[in-house]
């Protein structure tokens, strides 16, 4: 109120044009639910990039790195590679979880599941499906089953050694394009648009591949729209890391057949593939085959009937943050 001749007015002063500059500039960053989605990965990939480089940095002065040109595919390079990215990002998203008062378990990796049920059924899902695919295979006459590649005393040895090696390329890879990166994205463009596009990452990523071919990667962006199918329905990473190291384990040790264009030493079987380029993938191997994609697309509505309720994200953990003003 202000007085004039004595007599007082109700009317308020006009407010000023500062505290809305501010007020705009706040929700730019800080809408009501927290800080954006994209501020949130921009954040992300930046404490990486950081980590990731003063790492490099100093065991740059206590050894030599290679070249990711000149390092070849075996399983020593791909533990070191794939177990090395894995903890890097698990390490980021702890970090961002502290920040947003989140868990681990919010970027689908809940420890009460870890290696349960769910892990071992993709396990057995993903040796079963390299097995169903050259047997179909075999029965069209374009696959051979030779002989034993391996003296009988290296079976085991090489067996856990890429078994090892396939359960870090599997937490790899699902965590780094389905984890913290997917869930946030999620956050601010919705689950599906976000699944489209990390698996379309996935894809691009391995183009990259020696000898990846156009079916191979549509191979992969497929395999990225499963995995998503099943972290939206079962709410965890589990079953994808049990299938993503099964199918592995399976193509390349096991039956001893190209994956994403390399054939690794050590591998079980002697197998062989013959016939047109569609329908044994090439020099891809078997992902690169048509039959593949038909067959990924057979269990992308697999598992969306066998999940039918969708769990994730976690629509009452967002909620609750938002109350708590930490972010959407």
């Amino acid at each position: 109120m202000s007085q004039r001749d004595g007599t007082y007015s109700s009317i308020p002063p006009p407010p000023t044009a500062v505290p809305r500059k501010k007020a705009r500039w706040k929700t730019l960053f800080f809408p009501p639910g927290g800080l954006r989605a994209g501020w949130r990965l921009l954040l992300f990939f930046a404490i990486l990039a950081g980590i990731g480089v003063s790492l490099r940095l100093i065991l740059a002065t206590f050894i030599r790195i290679p070249s990711p040109a000149t390092v070849q595919f075996s399983a020593t390079a791909e533990i070191i590679g794939a177990g090395s990215t894995f903890l890097l990002f698990l390490l980021v998203s702890w970090i961002m979880a502290k920040i947003e008062g989140r868990k681990l378990a919010n970027y689908g990796l809940p420890a009460r599941k870890a290696f349960g049920l769910q892990f071992w059924q993709g396990l057995g899902i993903g040796f079963g499906a390299v097995t169903l695919l050259l047997t179909v295979l075999w029965a069209l006459g374009a696959c051979h089953f030779g002989g034993a590649g391996l003296h009988y005393r290296d079976t085991l040895k090489y067996a856990t050694l890429w078994g090892i090696t396939f359960l870090l390329v599997g937490f790899n890879e699902e965590f780094v394009f389905r984890g913290y990166t997917l869930f946030t994205l999620s956050t601010g463009i919705g689950f599906w648009p976000s699944a489209v596009l990390m698996s379309a990452t996935f894809a691009f990523v391995h183009y990259f591949n020696p000898n990846e071919t156009l079916p191979g990667l549509l191979e992969v962006a497929l395999w990225g729209v499963m995995a998503c199918i099943i972290l939206r329905r079962t709410g965890s990473l589990w079953l994808p890391i049990g299938l993503h190291t099964g199918w592995d384990w399976a193509e390349t040790y096991f039956y001893g057949v190209a994956d994403s264009g390399q054939v690794a030493p050590g591998h079980l079987l002697n197998t062989s593939l013959s016939g047109p380029q569609w329908l044994t993938g090439g020099v891809a191997g078997p992902e690169g085959s048509w039959l593949c994609i038909v067959m990924f697309v057979g269990l992308c509505f697999l598992f969306a009937a066998w999940f039918p309720e969708a769990k994730y994200p976690n629509a009452s953990r967002i909620a609750d943050l938002r109350r708590q003003g930490v972010a959407d």
